[in-house]
């Protein structure tokens, strides 16, 4: 969209007459933005660095605003910013952090493992997990477990299991390690000023390279694991004990052979087209969806169970529908879906008020008018979930958890992007069907068998780098139902 004339300057944040902003988007980003929108409005400038080093951040709040920049002007704000350049050091350039023919090409070869069709194949499988957890909790009837860990190895073992066709169990402890500090490393060289190379040998390059070197080797046996068929992989099921009823994934594949699992699939993809994906390729691609494949879940799984901890007679309406559903212990299938319509919603309302990508960064090319605001060619550009699902424009008392605020007449109430937990537009996320099927039905077979009560008293804190992490524990005392 070309800049207008009626165009108006963003108002810039106040802050630190040296470093401008960057000190409180590295402490308190969400904070930060929360009262950027505030005090100032929907678009905002902040600027960051020592006066003479100063980067401008352009941050969008408004639904409207976020619908322009993801969807009507795409093409206008690409994924060139400094955080994604960033993230591609840290994480390479899979799936998230690609573009261009790049991207096409990539997006090409997995669509085909994420159809409507094929994800609600996955049912069994999340079913087969969720039966799993179920069972190693019954151990602890009665006692105290932390959700945030929990979840994230629950939503692990999943993504192992369905996209990998492997046991993550051991993969979990590298993953927890690695992931959050590289994170923050990839948020602090964004947002610096000055940045030394990843080639000097500064403390945090080497550390920063160990980590990605376990996670690339993680990766890399990921891989070897599938092109061998999937020798050498212990096999979930027959580890647990057995699928509680529902097929074990290596015997439905016939055992053997080119399995239809992701790394499987591009391992051995070759077309006249795309060619096929070199070792580096390989590695970046299994490690994007290692690490994008189970947060969201893992994020909207320990939170809306933690809700519902917190809210007895939320979670009670929740179990009268999932018992309706699943009376008798029956395992959930994706037809059920659409029969747990309030469990939806839960998930639904976890993932507005803490979306696990909270920050969506991009760059503008051109210039461009949001809002009617004017954004200059080359700025980095940012719209906020956390911030735009919080907006009492679209959210009475906001920060209330309501699950009815996503029946269907509510919903066509409010603009299309109040609520955007996958992004939006052309580069919105391809795994957004699977995550809703893993956390809806994960969390019916785990509210089928267990009564949740919350022990901590009040909302655990989060804080954001690249995704949306716990600050704090979020303990509930589990209860069987019997």
């Amino acid at each position: 969209m070309a800049m207008t004339t009626e165009a108006r300057e963003a108002p810039t944040v106040t802050a630190n007459p040296v470093l401008g902003s960057m000190n409180d988007l590295l402490t308190d980003p969400l904070g930060t933005y929360e009262r950027a929108r505030r005090d100032h409005g929907d678009v905002v400038r902040f600027r960051a660095g020592p006066p003479g080093l100063r980067a401008d951040i352009y941050a969008v709040f408004s639904a409207e605003g976020a619908q322009q920049v993801l969807a009507g002007q795409a093409a206008n704000f690409r994924k060139d910013n400094v955080f994604y350049e960033e993230l591609r050091g840290s994480i390479g350039n899979g799936l998230l952090t690609s573009q261009d023919e790049t991207y096409l090409r990539q997006r090409r070869l997995v669509q085909p493992l994420f159809t409507r069709r094929r994800v609600d194949g996955y049912a069994g499988q999340v079913a087969a997990e969720g039966t799993a957890l179920a069972r190693e909790w019954r151990e602890r009837d009665g006692g105290v477990v932390e959700l945030v860990a929990e979840m994230h190895r629950f939503a692990l073992r999943m993504v192992g299991r369905i996209l990998f066709g492997t046991d993550m169990e051991k993969a979990f402890d590298v993953v927890e390690r690695t992931l959050p500090p590289l994170q923050a490393y990839s948020l602090k060289r964004g947002l610096s000023p000055v940045k030394p190379p990843r080639s000097w040998p500064t403390p945090a390059n080497r550390r920063a390279a160990r980590l990605q070197g376990e996670l690339f080797a993680l990766c890399d046996e990921i891989i070897a694991s599938r092109r061998g068929g999937g020798g050498g992989v212990d096999d979930l099921a027959s580890r647990r004990g057995g699928g509680g009823g529902v097929d074990d994934l290596a015997s439905r594949r016939g055992g053997g052979g080119t399995s239809d699992d992701l790394a499987s699939l591009l391992v051995h993809a070759r077309n006249a087209e795309d060619g096929s994906l070199d070792a580096d390729e390989l590695r970046e691609q299994v490690l994007i969806f290692l690490v994008a494949g189970h947060e969201t879940t893992a994020t909207a799984l320990a939170f809306a169970l933690h809700l519902l901890a917190r809210h007895p007679d939320e979670q009670r309406r929740v179990q009268e529908e999932v018992d309706e559903v699943l009376g008798g212990g029956r395992v959930p299938t994706a037809a059920d879906m659409a029969a747990l319509p309030r469990l939806t919603r839960v998930v639904k309302e976890a993932m507005r008020l803490y979306p696990s990508a909270p920050v969506i960064g991009r760059r503008a090319v051109g210039d461009a008018s949001i809002d009617g605001v004017r954004i200059p060619a080359g700025a980095d550009v940012i719209v906020c979930p956390w911030v735009t699902h919080r907006h009492p424009a679209y959210w009475a008392e906001p920060e209330r958890f309501d699950p009815d605020r996503f029946l269907a007449e509510a919903e066509a109430g409010r603009p299309r992007y109040a609520w955007f937990p996958f992004g939006g537009g052309p580069r919105a996320c391809i795994g957004q069907h699977f995550s809703m099927l893993e956390s809806v039905l994960g969390m019916a077979v785990l509210l089928r068998d267990f009564t949740f009560e919350d022990v901590e008293a009040g909302e655990v804190p989060v804080g954001a780098e690249v995704t949306l992490r716990a600050r704090g524990a979020a303990r509930v005392r589990i209860s069987s139902r019997g």
